[in-house]
Protein backbone atom coordinates (compact mmCIF):
# COMPACT_ATOMS: atom_id res chain seq x y z
CA UNK A 1 0.00 0.00 0.00
CA UNK A 2 1.26 3.30 -0.93
CA UNK A 3 1.78 5.75 1.64
CA UNK A 4 0.96 9.25 -0.30
CA UNK A 5 0.38 11.04 3.26
CA UNK A 6 3.95 10.29 4.40
CA UNK A 7 5.46 11.00 0.90
CA UNK A 8 3.57 14.63 0.69
CA UNK A 9 4.45 15.51 4.62
CA UNK A 10 8.30 14.31 4.21
CA UNK A 11 8.26 16.58 0.48
CA UNK A 12 6.70 19.80 1.90
CA UNK A 13 8.59 19.33 4.77
CA UNK A 14 12.09 19.51 2.79
CA UNK A 15 11.14 22.41 0.74
CA UNK A 16 9.57 24.70 3.87
CA UNK A 17 12.53 27.21 5.37
CA UNK A 18 13.16 27.34 8.57
CA UNK A 19 13.56 30.86 8.34
CA UNK A 20 9.69 31.39 6.92
CA UNK A 21 8.50 29.45 10.10
CA UNK A 22 10.55 31.64 12.41
CA UNK A 23 13.70 29.50 12.99
CA UNK A 24 17.06 29.44 12.73
CA UNK A 25 18.62 27.92 9.57
CA UNK A 26 22.45 28.90 10.86
CA UNK A 27 24.64 26.00 11.67
CA UNK A 28 25.29 22.45 10.24
CA UNK A 29 21.63 20.79 9.28
CA UNK A 30 21.11 17.57 7.60
CA UNK A 31 17.65 18.01 6.51
CA UNK A 32 17.12 20.11 3.77
CA UNK A 33 14.15 21.97 4.97
CA UNK A 34 12.86 21.27 8.45
CA UNK A 35 13.61 18.91 10.62
CA UNK A 36 11.09 16.68 12.25
CA UNK A 37 11.35 17.84 15.75
CA UNK A 38 10.67 21.11 14.01
CA UNK A 39 7.66 20.53 12.33
CA UNK A 40 6.57 18.62 15.70
CA UNK A 41 6.63 21.63 17.79
CA UNK A 42 5.26 24.03 14.91
CA UNK A 43 2.07 21.66 14.74
CA UNK A 44 1.88 20.97 18.37
CA UNK A 45 2.44 16.83 17.55
CA UNK A 46 5.09 14.64 19.39
CA UNK A 47 7.71 13.70 17.25
CA UNK A 48 7.37 9.90 17.09
CA UNK A 49 3.84 10.66 15.99
CA UNK A 50 5.42 12.55 13.18
CA UNK A 51 7.85 9.74 12.70
CA UNK A 52 4.55 7.63 12.71
CA UNK A 53 2.76 9.31 10.16
CA UNK A 54 6.00 9.68 7.79
CA UNK A 55 6.25 6.10 7.87
CA UNK A 56 2.78 4.95 7.22
CA UNK A 57 2.49 3.35 10.70
CA UNK A 58 -0.49 5.88 11.17
CA UNK A 59 -2.06 7.03 8.60
CA UNK A 60 -5.45 8.47 9.58
CA UNK A 61 -4.61 12.05 11.87
CA UNK A 62 -7.61 13.54 12.83
CA UNK A 63 -8.70 16.97 11.29
CA UNK A 64 -7.29 19.33 13.71
CA UNK A 65 -3.66 17.55 13.53
CA UNK A 66 -4.46 18.11 9.81
CA UNK A 67 -4.94 21.75 9.81
CA UNK A 68 -2.35 22.14 11.83
CA UNK A 69 -0.08 20.29 10.17
CA UNK A 70 -1.18 22.37 7.12
CA UNK A 71 -0.22 25.39 8.80
CA UNK A 72 3.05 24.63 9.93
CA UNK A 73 3.83 23.80 6.65
CA UNK A 74 2.59 26.82 5.34
CA UNK A 75 0.64 24.76 2.55
CA UNK A 76 -1.54 26.94 -0.07
CA UNK A 77 -5.38 26.22 -0.69
CA UNK A 78 -5.10 23.73 -2.82
CA UNK A 79 -2.24 21.92 -0.75
CA UNK A 80 -3.99 22.16 2.27
CA UNK A 81 -6.84 19.94 0.17
CA UNK A 82 -4.56 17.27 -0.96
CA UNK A 83 -3.14 16.87 2.85
CA UNK A 84 -6.42 16.05 3.97
CA UNK A 85 -7.43 13.69 0.96
CA UNK A 86 -4.09 11.87 1.35
CA UNK A 87 -5.17 11.69 5.39
CA UNK A 88 -8.76 10.33 4.30
CA UNK A 89 -10.77 13.27 5.08
CA UNK A 90 -12.69 15.32 3.61
CA UNK A 91 -11.22 18.51 1.53
CA UNK A 92 -12.29 22.05 4.05
CA UNK A 93 -15.46 22.92 2.20
CA UNK A 94 -16.61 26.34 2.26
CA UNK A 95 -19.73 25.79 4.20
CA UNK A 96 -17.79 25.62 7.54
CA UNK A 97 -15.46 28.44 9.06
CA UNK A 98 -12.27 28.10 7.21
CA UNK A 99 -9.33 28.02 9.25
CA UNK A 100 -6.75 27.98 6.93
CA UNK A 101 -4.03 30.75 6.70
CA UNK A 102 -2.42 30.84 3.41
CA UNK A 103 1.34 31.14 3.08
CA UNK A 104 2.28 34.93 2.72
CA UNK A 105 0.11 35.08 5.67
CA UNK A 106 2.36 32.71 7.80
CA UNK A 107 5.37 34.41 7.16
CA UNK A 108 3.80 38.20 7.70
CA UNK A 109 3.39 36.50 11.29
CA UNK A 110 6.67 34.92 11.76
CA UNK A 111 8.54 38.09 10.67
CA UNK A 112 6.85 40.55 12.50
CA UNK A 113 9.02 40.26 15.65
CA UNK A 114 8.57 43.59 17.14
CA UNK A 115 4.91 43.12 17.71
CA UNK A 116 2.36 41.37 18.74
CA UNK A 117 0.27 39.75 15.67
CA UNK A 118 -2.36 36.87 16.01
CA UNK A 119 -4.87 35.70 13.41
CA UNK A 120 -8.61 34.57 13.99
CA UNK A 121 -11.22 33.05 12.05
CA UNK A 122 -14.19 34.43 11.24
CA UNK A 123 -16.03 33.60 14.13
CA UNK A 124 -13.07 34.98 15.99
CA UNK A 125 -11.38 32.13 16.99
CA UNK A 126 -7.50 32.38 17.47
CA UNK A 127 -5.86 30.44 14.91
CA UNK A 128 -1.94 31.29 15.02
CA UNK A 129 0.14 34.05 16.63
CA UNK A 130 3.50 35.10 17.16
CA UNK A 131 6.02 35.19 20.05
CA UNK A 132 5.53 38.87 20.96
CA UNK A 133 1.40 37.64 21.26
CA UNK A 134 2.37 34.90 23.53
CA UNK A 135 4.91 37.30 25.36
CA UNK A 136 2.10 39.80 26.00
CA UNK A 137 -0.95 37.70 26.71
CA UNK A 138 1.43 33.96 27.90
CA UNK A 139 1.31 31.05 25.47
CA UNK A 140 -2.49 30.52 24.39
CA UNK A 141 -1.36 27.13 23.61
CA UNK A 142 -1.89 25.95 27.47
CA UNK A 143 -5.47 26.98 27.07
CA UNK A 144 -8.34 25.51 25.35
CA UNK A 145 -9.29 25.66 21.96
CA UNK A 146 -12.93 26.98 23.14
CA UNK A 147 -11.23 29.26 25.74
CA UNK A 148 -9.64 31.33 22.79
CA UNK A 149 -12.38 32.47 21.10
CA UNK A 150 -12.72 36.20 21.20
CA UNK A 151 -16.82 36.12 21.39
CA UNK A 152 -16.35 33.91 24.79
CA UNK A 153 -13.66 35.95 26.30
CA UNK A 154 -15.87 39.12 25.48
CA UNK A 155 -19.22 38.55 26.71
CA UNK A 156 -18.48 35.26 29.15
CA UNK A 157 -15.96 34.65 31.57
CA UNK A 158 -12.44 35.71 30.07
CA UNK A 159 -9.63 33.16 29.79
CA UNK A 160 -6.58 33.58 31.21
CA UNK A 161 -4.60 35.29 28.68
CA UNK A 162 -7.51 37.54 28.00
CA UNK A 163 -6.27 40.62 30.25
CA UNK A 164 -7.18 43.71 28.24
CA UNK A 165 -9.00 45.59 29.80
CA UNK A 166 -13.12 45.95 28.93
CA UNK A 167 -13.69 46.64 24.96
CA UNK A 168 -16.45 49.26 24.21
CA UNK A 169 -19.56 48.97 23.09
CA UNK A 170 -18.09 49.81 19.47
CA UNK A 171 -16.27 46.73 19.67
CA UNK A 172 -18.84 44.41 21.17
CA UNK A 173 -21.33 45.67 18.24
CA UNK A 174 -18.49 44.63 15.55
CA UNK A 175 -17.78 41.61 17.30
CA UNK A 176 -21.88 40.54 17.19
CA UNK A 177 -21.97 41.66 13.49
CA UNK A 178 -18.87 39.66 12.67
CA UNK A 179 -20.42 36.55 13.88
CA UNK A 180 -23.73 37.13 12.40
CA UNK A 181 -22.41 37.42 8.93
CA UNK A 182 -20.65 34.33 9.51
CA UNK A 183 -23.54 32.69 10.66
CA UNK A 184 -24.82 33.69 7.27
CA UNK A 185 -21.60 33.02 5.54
CA UNK A 186 -21.28 29.38 7.04
CA UNK A 187 -24.86 27.53 7.63
CA UNK A 188 -23.54 24.13 7.69
CA UNK A 189 -21.08 24.87 10.63
CA UNK A 190 -22.04 23.05 13.96
CA UNK A 191 -19.68 24.71 15.99
CA UNK A 192 -20.72 28.05 15.13
CA UNK A 193 -24.08 27.56 16.33
CA UNK A 194 -23.06 25.68 19.25
CA UNK A 195 -20.73 29.34 19.88
CA UNK A 196 -23.86 31.33 19.25
CA UNK A 197 -26.50 29.35 21.61
CA UNK A 198 -23.67 29.22 24.25
CA UNK A 199 -22.82 32.55 24.85
CA UNK A 200 -26.84 33.45 24.02
CA UNK A 201 -27.86 31.50 27.13
CA UNK A 202 -24.50 33.33 29.43
CA UNK A 203 -24.78 36.73 28.51
CA UNK A 204 -27.31 39.06 28.17
CA UNK A 205 -25.42 41.61 26.67
CA UNK A 206 -24.69 39.08 23.88
CA UNK A 207 -28.32 38.14 23.79
CA UNK A 208 -29.53 41.92 23.49
CA UNK A 209 -26.93 42.91 20.42
CA UNK A 210 -27.75 39.74 18.51
CA UNK A 211 -31.42 40.60 18.92
CA UNK A 212 -31.18 44.14 18.03
CA UNK A 213 -29.35 43.11 14.59
CA UNK A 214 -26.28 45.40 16.14
CA UNK A 215 -24.06 46.96 13.19
CA UNK A 216 -20.47 47.35 13.91
CA UNK A 217 -17.03 47.78 12.29
CA UNK A 218 -13.71 47.20 13.40
CA UNK A 219 -11.84 50.83 13.89
CA UNK A 220 -7.95 51.84 14.70
CA UNK A 221 -9.02 51.99 18.97
CA UNK A 222 -6.68 52.39 21.70
CA UNK A 223 -6.69 49.57 24.46
CA UNK A 224 -4.52 49.27 27.80
CA UNK A 225 -3.26 45.77 28.50
CA UNK A 226 -2.09 44.63 31.69
CA UNK A 227 0.93 42.67 32.46
CA UNK A 228 2.31 41.12 34.99
CA UNK A 229 5.71 42.16 34.90
CA UNK A 230 5.83 45.69 33.34
CA UNK A 231 2.22 46.75 33.98
CA UNK A 232 0.10 48.41 31.81
CA UNK A 233 0.86 49.02 27.96
CA UNK A 234 -1.02 51.69 26.34
CA UNK A 235 -0.80 50.23 22.82
CA UNK A 236 -3.00 51.02 18.97
CA UNK A 237 -5.22 47.92 18.34
CA UNK A 238 -5.33 47.30 14.34
CA UNK A 239 -7.50 44.86 12.72
CA UNK A 240 -6.75 43.49 9.19
CA UNK A 241 -8.61 41.72 6.99
CA UNK A 242 -7.36 39.33 4.06
CA UNK A 243 -8.52 39.93 0.99
CA UNK A 244 -10.34 36.47 -0.52
CA UNK A 245 -10.05 35.21 2.77
CA UNK A 246 -12.43 35.52 6.35
CA UNK A 247 -9.47 35.96 8.43
CA UNK A 248 -8.68 38.40 11.13
CA UNK A 249 -5.39 39.46 11.84
CA UNK A 250 -4.65 41.86 14.89
CA UNK A 251 -1.88 43.60 15.52
CA UNK A 252 -0.38 45.86 18.53
CA UNK A 253 1.85 48.41 18.56
CA UNK A 254 3.29 51.53 20.04
CA UNK A 255 4.47 54.93 19.15
CA UNK A 256 8.49 55.22 19.06
CA UNK A 257 9.86 56.67 22.12
CA UNK A 258 6.60 56.08 24.42
CA UNK A 259 6.61 53.71 27.58
CA UNK A 260 4.59 51.54 25.99
CA UNK A 261 7.38 50.64 23.30
CA UNK A 262 10.00 50.58 25.64
CA UNK A 263 7.46 48.01 27.63
CA UNK A 264 7.35 45.96 24.06
CA UNK A 265 10.80 46.02 23.27
CA UNK A 266 11.66 44.18 26.77
CA UNK A 267 9.13 41.70 26.63
CA UNK A 268 10.64 40.96 23.09
CA UNK A 269 13.82 41.13 24.13
CA UNK A 270 13.08 38.02 26.87
CA UNK A 271 10.56 36.43 24.03
CA UNK A 272 13.90 36.23 21.92
CA UNK A 273 15.82 34.45 24.88
CA UNK A 274 12.89 32.07 25.50
CA UNK A 275 13.05 30.73 22.07
CA UNK A 276 16.76 30.56 21.71
CA UNK A 277 18.61 26.98 22.37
Amino acid sequence: MTNDLGSLLRAWRDRCSPADVGLSGHGRRRAQGLRREELAGLAGVSVDYLVRLEQGRSRRPSQPIVAALARALQLDEAENALLHQAAGLPAPAGRVVPVHIPPGVQRLVTRMTDYPVAVYAADWSLITWNTMWSALYGDPAGSPAADRNVIRATFCAPPSWANTHGPDEEIERALVADLRQAVTTYPEDEELRTLVAEVSAASPRFRSLWRSGAAGRHLSSRKTVHHRLVGDLVLDCDVLTVTGSDLRITVYTAAAGSAAAERLEFLRVGAVHAVTP
